[in-house]
């Protein structure tokens, strides 16, 4: 039997009730610091939400290089965020999602509001410039009724405020390895009633993998206008131009020898991923009276792009055209506070797409040469999202949560290719689906919450997964269901430096979806059967020592996993039993921050990642690794109003030789070997320089 999981969870035990005993030595003066959740759809803290929340804020986003998100995230115990490229990312949470092929699914991810997340659920946040982000807030599995339920959870980016009473414009440059230039250019005006932002950023890189050089461009504007004193119009516009290059993945041997290497058909057809997009949103809130509050919104998303790979070429086109809008009620019932919040979300895709031969074979050294179109098809997509959540304060000390969700998704595929013979459209619908949550939070002293959810969840299948080798939808396949059940503890003490958070989860999912690879750029969607995730959480903040000087504080986070496959028969092969692929069994991170007055910081984090299985059968795995990242940083101000920030930082300390992403299950057609591994940046080296100027 493995004993290590049991270790960690006793470890973390004693931690958290030494943390307890020393916070009640101290006696329970302060109370935990009120950090409201702005996603939930109805006034609530992160103390007594009865589910585990990651609130991360601007000066935890300030400690990264302002590349990418990766580092942030992977700090949040349960969250494993893979970088296979600055445009190749995969996230999962507490397990869910590990097994995608190359994006993020079976997590909802919004911004402002707006969905980042298609009709057929693949999200899309590593393009959201981290220039334009204030801060974010992470759900852990389904637990949240108001955002359709994911089965992984759903992350949520804010933009940054506004200042109120400021007119002020900002400039910043990086610099770093492998021809890393990053600018950024901002202005905000805040008065009263009308606030307005607009950003440009530009981020490139050479890369250090070979066929691998990005360059994106990005203008953001964001302005809120106060109507009256009861209600609000806000505006968010966001414009992105992408070219990536792609490197893709490499075999086990140029994983170890030339981990530099582009797999050799990406880099001969000079593969690569460019598009246009735009995100738009448009919000009203207006208070009606005391009791009712109403929200409303409407977004659109539009893409349009182009995608040389070996196999084709794809030149494809999408948009997306959604409404949110919820009515909130406070009253009491007897002497018991309540408030309820009923709303719907509903988005509708139109994703269009051609293939085209790609002739670099037959013109070497050229890249990719269009050939012939092979294929044109019309994708349409929907979900309506229906809910309804319900929050009692039972007693100043317990307070229950209650949430039903429902949904309906629909696809539907026309072939335009052969228009002059009428093929009827394909269509397909899931049915309808309901997810119930409840949740129980107890508040046994001012600074210590105890709580205990149970929430369902869902995914549904993209289209692709829905297909069969013959383009026929298959309608046997379904949803893969989860039943997530959660305990958990919060406690603050020592006077409000220390703060400790302590969860246990088990998520139970059926009706499997398992992506069957049946060429390169193939795959064929099965429910195969089930898989449990169960682990423990731990995480904690503490102020070491804060003097008229200096403040010196630390972190420490971890996720024990213990994820298997119940029950998965697929085809003549059973793994049932196994580790569940793409995810390790365990993680952790610890860091010390240290900022003084005169304005110095320096902040360090090192973390650990666990091996993880590369396929179903167990029969390979990673190696284990740790990264080390460094940041100095020093501000001061220049003729009163110009304020100043100096930094400089290096990545991968100690230049460790691992696997960033990796691709689940893959296989080698032919003589080749399965390409699983993308390699992660060795030691890598930035500086920058930020200057912002207030009007006065």
């Amino acid at each position: 039997m493995n004993k290590k999981p049991y270790f960690f969870i006793g470890i973390l035990f004693m931690v958290f009730h030494h943390g307890v005993i020393l916070s009640q030595i101290t006696k329970d003066t302060t109370a935990l610091a009120a950090v409201t959740i702005v996603a939930s759809p109805t006034a609530a803290t992160l103390q007594n939400t009865a589910a585990s929340i990651m609130v991360i804020n601007r000066k935890e986003l300030d400690k990264s290089d302002g590349t990418i998100l990766t580092s942030v995230l992977n700090k949040v115990p349960g969250l494993y965020m893979q970088q296979g490229a600055l445009n190749t990312v995969k996230i999962s949470i507490r397990g869910i999602g590990s097994r995608s092929q190359y994006g993020t699914q079976k997590i909802k991810a919004y911004f402002e509001g707006i969905p980042l997340t298609t009709a057929e659920g693949e999200s899309t946040i590593e393009d959201i410039d981290l220039e334009n982000i204030g801060s974010i807030e992470i759900i852990k599995g389904p637990n949240s009724s108001s955002f359709g339920s994911g089965l992984g959870g759903v992350i949520h980016l804010f933009a940054r405020e506004i200042p109120v009473e400021e007119l002020q414009g900002k400039s910043s440059t990086t610099y770093g390895s492998f021809g890393l230039l990053k600018q950024s250019f901002s202005v905000n005006y805040g008065k009263s009633s009308t606030m307005g932002s607009v950003n440009y950023s530009h981020l490139e890189s050479d890369g250090f993998r070979q066929n691998s050089s990005y360059d994106r461009k990005s203008l953001t504007l964001q302005a809120k206008q106060k109507i009256n004193t009861k209600g609000e119009l806000s505006f968010i516009g966001m414009y992105t131009q992408l070219k990536a290059y792609i490197p893709s993945s490499i075999n086990e041997d140029d994983f170890n020898n030339n981990p530099e290497k582009a797999a050799s058909n990406w880099a001969q057809s000079q593969g690569y991923e460019s598009y246009n997009k735009w995100i738009m949103g448009v919000g009203y809130r207006q208070q009606l009276s005391s009791k009712w509050t109403l929200k409303t919104s409407v977004f659109s998303n539009i893409k349009k792009a182009y995608e040389p790979r070996p196999f084709n070429i794809l030149d494809d086109e999408s948009n997306s055209i959604g409404f949110r809008s919820s009515l909130n009620y406070k009253n009491t019932i007897g002497s018991v506070p309540f408030e309820t919040s009923l709303g719907t979300e509903m988005a509708f895709d139109d994703y269009s797409f051609s293939l085209f031969e790609n002739l670099y074979a037959s013109q070497p050294n050229q890249g990719s040469i269009a050939g012939a179109k092979f294929s044109k098809k019309q994708q349409k997509s929907s979900y309506q999202n229906y809910f309804l959540q319900m929050d009692f304060s039972l007693s100043p000390k317990l307070h229950l949560e209650t949430g039903l969700a429902f949904n309906t998704t629909r696809y539907s595929l026309r072939d335009l290719f052969a228009e002059a013979v009428p093929i009827p459209d394909l269509a397909y619908t899931f049915g309808k689906i309901w997810s119930p949550r409840a949740g129980l939070s107890y508040s046994f002293t001012k600074t210590k919450t105890i709580y205990a959810s149970i929430s369902k969840g869902f995914s549904t299948p993209s289209v692709a997964e829905t297909l069969t080798p013959e383009g026929q939808i298959n309608t046997n396949l379904k949803p893969e269901i989860g039943w997530n059940y959660e305990l958990g503890l919060k406690a603050h003490g020592l006077n409000n430096k220390l703060y400790t958070e302590l969860t246990f989860f088990s998520t139970q999912t059926t009706n499997l979806l398992v992506a069957r690879r049946t060429a390169e750029d193939q795959y064929i969607g099965i429910n195969a059967g089930a898989s449990s995730h169960t682990g423990v959480e731990f995480l904690l903040d503490y102020q070491i020592l804060q003097t008229s000087q200096y403040q010196l504080s630390t972190y420490f986070t971890a996720a024990v996993n213990h994820f298997t496959f119940k029950d998965f028969v697929d085809g003549v092969n059973d793994y049932s039993g196994n580790q569940l692929t793409a995810v390790p069994d365990a993680q952790w991170n610890v860091g010390v921050d240290l900022s003084t007055t005169n304005g110095f910081k320096l902040h360090t984090a090192f973390s650990k990642v666990g091996a993880m299985p590369l396929n179903d059968l167990n029969s390979k795995y990673t190696q284990a690794y740790s990264l080390l990242d460094l940041k100095t940083s020093y501000t001061f101000t220049l003729l009163k109003s110009l304020k100043t920030e100096l930094s400089t930082g290096i990545n991968n300390a100690l230049n460790a030789h691992y696997a960033a992403s990796i691709l689940p299950n893959a296989v080698g057609f032919g003589q080749a070997k399965p390409r699983y591994y993308y390699p992660g940046n060795p030691r890598n080296y930035y500086g920058g320089i930020s200057l912002s100027y207030l009007f006065k």
